[in-house]
């Protein structure tokens, strides 16, 4: 199957976004961050950054609080076009997120700024592992942009709420770990197991040992391409790197389920399974 997408659509390299630095329509998004220390991402990106970066954070940038809704709901879309704006991103920008290497924050605001209507953003292949390897250089040095004008478009994305997987017959692919699918040492959500007839395909194994995404892929070959898919994990964040992983396999574009298991245990007449 061809790509739904091309992958040098989907994702630059570290030699590519360095060669780029003074294009002066683009426009880099720092998306580090952990579960764990809020404070880490902030922290990192002051401490060292790539030139021109801005710094967009999990919470509260790329998420409204935790809730009923899950651990990191969508922001509304004029909300999030606010963020966009102060990040100085307009709509003939050219945009490249990055984040540790793991993919998963950078997929997260890849996917956000599409679901806004922008084409034009691609995520750093290997985020900033990949920079500092290659010897590119670092600044502490924060420059405010200037406020932009962005205007919402036409949605390139595909949305799944929780009423919709409750009647839905689509396939779901689960990004967490085997462990946490399987209900077994859960660390983040108060119950642990994961939405019965779903799939476990653990987002890390979508990299290199560089923390380059694999490709090509070999690992979606198993599913069953006739369905269409939908992505889910924790809160909504790991399983866009999983969309975008599938992209890079060939398929057709899987449609994101944001409220994902935190959001789904926490009405407790909707089915769990565990310990497969």
């Amino acid at each position: 199957m061809a790509a739904s997408i091309p992958a040098e659509d989907l994702l630059v390299s570290a030699d590519q976004l360095h060669a780029s630095l003074n294009d002066s329509n683009l426009r880099i998004v720092d998306c580090r961050w952990n579960l764990v220390d809020p404070n880490e991402g902030t922290a990192s990106y002051a401490e060292a950054h790539i030139p021109g970066a801005q710094y967009a954070a999990l919470e509260p940038d790329l998420s409204d609080p935790a809730g009923t809704s899950g651990r990191h709901p969508l922001p509304t879309k004029a909300r999030f076009k606010k963020v966009l704006e102060k990040l100085g991103v307009a709509n003939d920008s050219v945009v490249v997120a990055y984040d540790d290497g793991t993919s998963v924050y950078a997929c997260r605001f890849w996917w956000m700024l599409r679901w806004m209507g922008h084409r034009q953003v691609r995520v750093l292949d290997g985020g900033m592992h990949q920079w500092l390897a290659s010897e590119f250089e670092t600044t502490d040095v924060c420059v405010q942009p200037q406020r932009t004008e962005f205007k919402i478009g036409e949605q390139l994305t595909k949305v799944r709420t929780v009423a919709e997987i409750l009647d839905s017959k689509e396939l779901l692919i689960d990004a967490r770990t085997h462990e946490r699918f399987q209900g077994q040492n859960e660390t983040l959500d108060h119950t642990a197991g994961h939405i019965p007839g779903a799939v476990c395909y653990p987002f890390q194994e979508n990299l290199n040992s560089d923390m380059t995404f694999k490709r090509p892929t070999e690992r979606f070959r198993s599913l069953d391409s006739s369905k269409s898919m939908v992505c889910y994990c924790g809160s909504g964040v790991s399983a866009t790197n999983n969309i975008m992983a599938l992209l890079l396999a060939g398929c057709s574009e899987p449609a994101l389920y944001p409220g994902s298991w935190s959001e789904w245990i926490e009405n407790p007449a909707r089915p769990i399974q565990a310990d497969d």
